[in-house]
């Protein structure tokens, strides 16, 4: 025979478990509803339901446990009749819940131990409560509805005084209720159970108080409510008002009008501190009864946002915030079973409770955003490589997937919100790109809609949590948890891109299919290249389409790719014109695949030859003999000259030259600061962009707003004029406030004197050159998904690559071909020279193999090269296939031999032929 707790606990495992049902089956007619509210019966039929199916469960229960006390027994089902095994109380639970809804055979005889009915509190828009009667001093509910109700019961071993604590209550209810704290959980509360459960290592109160509270939304909304601040004079007792107490308690909260959380409602930190006393526990105590009650939670969380909608917004947000403070329970059935439960119920929430979520978890639980995100990144990590996907079932399919990638869109923006911000007014103004007349065009993408890639551009729609929210991650100076800590590399390398972006182009149209690309903060920058890639690749063939259309019907020669040829002699210059020419003529031939001919050379451009003309074009345009550009000798970048001579439409081309490499992904040797991606993606440089544009500059503009000595003008005798140099050395001078040179920079006005000067070197002294540079880069551009599935640091590894030089992973990424094996004697040898060579040296073998010396997005293990056996030995040196990463090695005898040749083909590998 079990003992009292054991069957106890189990009890209440099943009531958990059983309280979301919402029918009962016939043979629960005859029995009646045990427990509820007086007055509540016609008016109720759902709670009528629920609670007689608790009784019956608890009934299979202790039959199960204990028997009916009849020798002569022949259920099956019984403990008496000796044929039902032997069963622990969780697994009498489970089997309790099992045979009530097989409707099992019940035995009239009751059990020797009576299951006890405990009074819950009463969910009905009546506002109906039900109190204990053993609770001193409150015996009875006072209400002005006529329609509101009480009752009163006692449970059979509720011995112990629970803890008094006074609630404040929801902005909704006017009348003075009284809530029994038997089943609301307070701080107190939890403290008295944990040592109590420590103490006497009886679980069966704990458990029993957690399964209360965490089953029904209803009650959990109502745990750790704000305590009504009272002052004990003597006799007197002075409560302040709900108004007053939420006045004073929310006045810094930035978003009162909207999120009001002090004064009445949850206790963040009081939630927290309670359930962090609740880890001094051993888990196993309560961690299986914990996954049944977040469970049961979730569905009838589920069930209120869909069908019934008897709860608040704020309730059910409540109910989310204090779930997710729940410690780290150490059972896999939580990320199995509970939290995709959460995540499952939290994707019917609205976009206005999506946005009050965010606003909570950013604002009062940052230190628990860390906690939330691992837990729903190992949620996904176990899905994933625990499940076998093929082409007929993706990842895309899995719920339990892409219903915790939803949930992390909010954890997303509550760690932005929780973050240093900027205000908005930052943000630069949209380039507008006006479309160009194409009748062919048009008419070709009215007859195939699913090639068109223009009608795409004006369905993009931004995510409507970001609008609610007013948030841009461009606004984010620095996240509360590093970007980089969102993405899911399993999942990243799982997803089958070509699919994604398929569903994403449907998912625009119709809103059916899931996509990660509408989600990509949780995807390593290699996948979202490999989509960006995808979009523009089909974006060039559909460009190639038009062209052969206008070839058809004589409108123009057949021009399916951008075609350049261009002398080595006369780069800059030729490259600089036909770009030029095209822009002017027809824009949209921007758009198509990029050819390069270099004039009196055999290479066919397949991608290599692109390679190399990029190369040489970034290497002369930005050297500071041809004036566009400044050097910074400190941080090694690149800025725009604000007396340069050349014009606008040049530097348009410089923007036009950038978006054609990321265009036909081809990575770049550009060293530009951060603050250039930054207002390339919309958003204007500010003082904290001046850290790696002029870290000297920013260090002492850093001095002087920490100075806080009163001397300050004496001190550094600044004034609001400003001088600085042009690229011939010349001194030039600006005032940055009219009068500027009369102004002296003190105390008051050292902010505003930091910010214009800010402002003036990064955005206004540039901005027509920038201006210009911009609006070539949107030229090419302004049709992809750039802008949307990139951050500014990511723009930048698109452009100029990784900055990882691991050619270990390159070792372990290599083919090899034409005899070679990574056993081979030549190849050792190959891979041992490389590893001894110089940064310089690797450099230069990356420019001999793929005809650029930059790692691609994702380090060198995303970059295939092969090696490939090319005769035996000779005194010929290696070659390459630039277009396909291919190094033809031959067979040397010696490695003496293979250094001598590798170095001196890597050394001096100028031009193209054919071989």
């Amino acid at each position: 025979m079990n003992s009292k707790s054991e069957t106890d606990e189990a009890s209440r495992g099943s009531e958990a478990s059983s309280s979301n049902n919402s029918s009962t089956p016939s043979n629960s007619k005859n029995q009646p509803p045990v427990g509820l509210c007086a007055g509540s019966g016609s008016n109720n039929p759902h709670i009528m339901k629920r609670a007689a199916a608790r009784q019956l469960i608890e009934r299979y229960f202790y039959q199960l446990l204990d028997g009916c006390g009849n020798p002569n027994c022949d259920n099956k089902y019984c403990a008496s009749s000796g044929e039902a095994r032997n069963l622990t109380p969780n697994e009498a639970a489970a089997e309790a819940i099992k045979l009530f809804y097989k409707e099992a055979r019940l035995c009239d005889t009751l059990p020797n131990k009576v299951p006890r009915t405990e009074a819950s509190t009463c969910d009905s828009s009546a506002s109906a409560t039900c109190t204990n009667s053993n609770v001193k001093g409150k015996s009875s509910v006072e209400s002005k509805q006529s329609d509101s109700a009480s009752c009163s019961v006692s449970p059979a071993d509720n011995k112990k005084d629970k803890p008094e604590t006074s609630h404040n209550l929801s902005h909704e209810e006017k009348e003075n209720v009284i809530y029994d704290n038997g089943s609301m959980l307070t701080e107190e509360r939890i403290y008295e159970l944990c040592d109590e459960c420590l103490q006497t290592k009886n679980p069966e109160p704990l458990i029993r108080a957690l399964g209360e509270a965490f089953t029904q939304p209803t009650i959990l909304s109502k745990c750790f409510q704000r305590k009504i601040i009272e002052r004990d004079d003597g006799n007197k007792r002075e409560k302040k008002s709900d108004k007053e107490s939420e006045a004073m308690c929310s006045s810094s909260d930035p978003d009162k009008d909207v999120d009001s959380v002090m004064g009445p409602g949850l206790d963040v930190a009081s939630c927290q501190r309670a359930l962090q006393y609740l880890t001094k526990v051993p888990s196993e105590y309560y961690s299986s009864a914990f996954v049944i009650a977040l469970t049961t939670l979730a569905e009838n969380i589920e069930i209120d946002l869909r069908i019934t909608k008897n709860l608040s917004m704020d309730d059910i947000v409540y109910c989310f915030i204090i779930a997710f403070e729940v410690p780290d329970l150490g059972c896999s059935d939580y990320l199995e079973i509970a939290l995709p439960a959460m995540c499952h119920a939290a994707q019917h929430l609205s976009v206005k409770a999506q946005a009050k979520l965010a606003r909570l978890w950013g604002q009062h639980c940052k230190e628990s955003l860390r906690h939330i995100l691992d837990t729903i990144q190992q949620l996904i990590t176990l899905r994933v490589i625990s499940t076998n996907y093929s082409r007929t079932f993706q990842v895309q399919d899995d719920d339990s997937v892409t219903m915790a990638t939803k949930l992390m869109k909010i954890v997303y923006y509550a760690n932005m919100l929780a973050g240093v911000m900027e205000p908005s007014s930052l943000r630069e103004e949209p380039v507008v790109i006006v479309n160009q007349l194409d009748p062919l065009g048009d008419a070709l993408d009215h007859l195939y809609p699913l090639s068109s890639i223009k009608s795409f551009k004006e369905l993009q729609q931004e995510d409507p949590l970001a609008i609610e929210l007013d948030v841009n991650v461009l606004d984010v100076r620095k996240p509360y948890l590093p970007f980089e800590d969102f993405y899911n590399e399993p999942l990243s390398d799982t997803i089958e891109m070509d699919i994604d972006l398929a569903n994403c182009k449907t998912e625009v149209a119709n809103g059916r299919k899931f996509s990660f690309l509408k989600y990509p903060f949780v995807l390593t920058a290699a996948t979202k290249s490999l989509g960006l890639y995808y979009e523009n690749r089909i974006r060039m063939f559909s460009e190639r389409r038009v062209s052969l259309l206008h070839a058809v019907v004589g409108a123009a020669p057949p021009m399916p790719f951008l075609r350049l040829k261009v002398r080595r002699s006369h780069l800059i210059d030729d490259a600089l014109v036909e770009l030029e020419m095209i822009a002017m003529e027809r824009a949209l031939d921007l758009k198509k695949q990029l050819v390069v001919e270099f004039e009196g050379e055999q290479g066919v451009d397949e991608g290599g030859v692109s390679k190399e003309f990029f190369q040489l074009v970034v290497e002369q345009i930005f050297n500071a003999d041809y004036g566009m550009f400044t050097h910074r000798a400190d941080s090694q970048t690149v800025w725009f000259n604000p007396t340069s001579f050349e014009t606008e439409a040049q530097f348009t081309l410089i923007g036009i030259v950038l978006g054609l490499a990321i265009y036909n992904n081809i990575i770049l040797a550009v060293n530009f600061p951060m603050v250039v991606y930054r207002k390339l993606m919309g958003r204007k440089g500010s003082f904290e962009d001046l850290a790696d544009w002029n870290s000297t500059l920013y260090n002492g503009l850093k001095d002087m707003l920490n100075y806080t000595g009163s001397d300050l003008e004496e001190v550094y005798y600044q004034t609001f004029r400003i001088c600085y140099t042009d690229v011939f050395g010349s001194n030039i001078f600006h005032d940055l406030k009219e009068n500027g040179d009369d102004i002296f920079v003190t105390q008051e006005n050292k902010q505003e004197f930091v910010e214009l000067y800010a402002d003036f070197l990064l955005n206004k002294s540039v901005e027509t050159q920038f201006k210009a540079f911009r609006r070539g880069f949107a030229m090419v551009t302004d049709e992809s998904q750039l802008g949307t599935l990139f951050r500014p640091e990511e723009v930048e590894m698109l452009v100029c690559g990784s900055k990882n030089f691991d050619f270990n992973e390159l070792e372990k990424s290599t083919e090899y071909d034409g005899g070679y094996t990574p056993d081979s004697q030549t190849i050792k040898d190959f891979w041992s020279i490389v590893h001894s060579l110089s940064l310089e040296d690797k450099r230069k073998l990356l420019q001999f193999t793929t005809g650029s010396d930059r790692v691609p997005v994702g380090g060198l293990s995303h970059l295939k090269l092969v090696i490939a056996r090319n005769g035996p030995d000779c005194d010929r040196l290696p070659a390459a296939h630039t277009c396909f990463n291919v190094l033809l090695l031959p067979e040397y005898d010696s490695k003496e031999k293979l250094q001598d040749r590798l170095m001196k083909a890597i050394s001096y590998s100028k031009g193209f032929g054919l071989l």
